[in-house]
């Protein structure tokens, strides 16, 4: 998937794209409906599918001091976006210059003249522009000044008629409620990071862990998870936790998975983690040892759930999640 981070000196040979405009944190399943619909016409009309992204999260921009749950940084953005199948990304710097374009000039210069989009597709409830005053009808008549046509994808909804929407899967993963929000993302989620040196209190309980900390606004639920570990092409079981340590009086939470039939170490190496299913909530214990025997009950629940999972797992039904699987699967054999 080609990259391009302005609009200003898009490469001739990728003008002409048929293109989603959005932010697609979480590229959930809402968003992959819209990036569906790129990919039908594209292949239809013979052109590239590719999207329009921000960087930062508008949210982020207008907010600094407040940290922001983004579901999916940069990186994993990009590469869900790949796995979807686009031929190309547009990342465009959300900054002052960005922000305070009209309605008029981004659907016309950036759009129009900028990408030389040859179809845009957005979701029912897109707007754009300074003050966000361009409506997906705006867009439609600047296209058709522009040449390029417009096509709107209506809500997407779980049965029962709930609405896929990232700030719902952010709700969920406070609550702990990860197989919710898998089903709205249509694959586990996940946090990447650095895995750091610790106080070492784990692996005196027997219980060795990998820590690292969760990115500013990640407020993830407290407490104990199944989790699968992804490092270098392998995949590990884990029983994992994320909370602040109670039990040693600490208060920054941390993020410490405990690698089922694993040895060695991880110190200094990326891993990205999938959050399976929550087991329970986050408590302090008396003594480290009433600690340690409850972390044995919990990573024998963690071994019976990841199991039942690799078996048998609901994310395979999704396109995102079944890309993610077997890529995960051929990387182990391949030894990538």
């Amino acid at each position: 998937m080609d990259i391009v981070r302005s609009w200003r000196d898009t490469p001739p040979a990728l003008k002409g794209a048929v293109l989603a405009i959005g932010n697609f944190d979480g590229v959930h399943r809402g968003h992959q409906a819209v990036l569906n619909e790129v990919k039908r016409i594209a292949a239809e009309e013979g052109r590239r599918a590719g999207a329009v992204i921000f960087e930062p999260h508008p949210r982020e921009f207008f907010a600094p001091n407040q940290p922001f749950f983004r579901l999916t940084p940069l990186p994993v953005k990009l590469e869900l976006l790949e796995a979807l199948g686009l031929d190309v990304t547009f990342v465009l710097t959300f900054d002052n210059a960005l922000s305070s374009l009209s309605a008029d000039t981004f659907a016309g210069e950036v759009v129009g003249e900028g990408f030389g989009a040859s179809h845009v597709v957005v979701g029912y409830d897109f707007t754009y522009g300074k003050g966000r005053t361009g409506s997906v009808e705006h867009l439609a008549a600047i296209g058709q000044t522009e040449g390029f046509g417009v096509d709107v994808v209506a809500p997407v909804t779980l049965a029962g008629g709930v609405t896929f929407s990232s700030s719902t899967i952010r709700d969920h993963l406070r609550q702990g409620e990860v197989r919710e929000a898998a089903e709205q993302l249509g694959y586990w989620w996940r946090a990447r990071g650095r895995v750091g040196h610790g106080a070492g209190r784990g692996k005196e309980l027997g219980f060795p862990t990998l820590n690292f900390k969760l990115a500013p606004g990640q407020d993830v639920r407290h407490g104990i998870y199944a989790m699968r570990v992804h490092h270098a092409g392998e995949r590990y079981h884990a029983a994992g936790y994320v909370g602040p340590r109670p039990t040693f009086g600490a208060d920054e939470p941390v993020l410490e998975a405990f690698l089922l039939d694993f040895s060695g170490d991880l110190y200094d190496h990326e891993v990205e983690v999938e959050f399976i299913d929550f087991l329970r909530p986050d408590h302090a214990f008396d003594t480290p040892e009433a600690l340690a025997a409850q972390m044995a009950k919990d990573c024998d629940m963690a071994r019976a759930v990841l199991a039942a999972v690799d078996a048998d797992d609901p994310m395979r039904r999704f396109t995102l999640g079944a890309v993610l699987a077997n890529r995960a699967l051929d990387c182990g054999k391949a030894g990538c």
